[in-house]
């Protein structure tokens, strides 16, 4: 009698740990699908609201980079040197996100000319995207300097990021890719709530 019972001890613990292994294995999978820079589960689904929002984005993030990235030399104050440089730690791997997401798609990646004031990013983008800066916006930032840069930065970057949630609830709506869904999502909270803190900036310098 106890080597029946012994047999089926062992077998009963061998269930019980190929159970618990195919349940582990499960969770990364879900956890893995819910990180919106995920390539795999970029490429699960996606449609055309998808691309076109991942090619808008990001000559629209490169923009707002190039603006942060004058803060550093051209802001008097600190408080906009640090949402500069917040802004800059968001968007560069977001464009590095949807970047790979295009390749994984087969989808044309907006190419980087550099010279996001007047052209999107050399691709055929139709009408002005949203909150865009023109070339002559971005010349005049460029040549600001302390406090003047700080209130011309903070006005110009609340209608740029106002154009970006727009952008952000349209792939909400319309977008099928679960990843760059949650990215839109991402995107609306965070630029919402440093349109509130420029906005509040601005009015305690007036």
């Amino acid at each position: 009698m106890r080597k029946p019972v012994a047999f089926l001890l062992a077998s009963f613990a061998a269930s019980v740990l190929i159970a618990s292994c195919g349940s582990s294995g499960t969770t990364q999978n879900d956890d893995a699908e819910n990180k919106p820079g995920d390539t795999t589960s970029a490429k699960a689904a996606f449609g055309d609201a998808d691309v076109e929002f991942a090619q808008g984005m990001i000559p629209h993030h490169r923009q707002a980079v190039e603006m942060a990235e004058l803060a550093p030399t051209r802001a008097q104050s600190p408080q906009v040197k640090e949402l500069a440089a917040q802004i800059k730690r968001a968007q560069d791997p977001e464009i590095k996100t949807m970047s790979g997401w295009l390749r994984s798609w087969g989808e044309e990646v907006p190419e980087d000319t550099g010279d996001t004031g007047m052209d999107h990013g050399g691709m055929d983008m139709g009408e002005d995207m949203p909150g865009m800066m023109s070339g002559e916006q971005m010349a005049d930032l460029e040549a600001a300097n302390g406090a003047d840069f700080d209130r011309m930065f903070m006005e110009l970057m609340i209608d740029h990021h106002e154009g970006a949630i727009e952008m952000a609830e349209t792939e909400q709506r319309d977008g099928e890719n679960t990843a760059a869904k949650k990215l839109a999502a991402t995107i609306e909270k965070a630029q919402t709530a440093e349109i509130a803190q420029m906005r509040k900036l601005l009015a305690n310098s007036g």
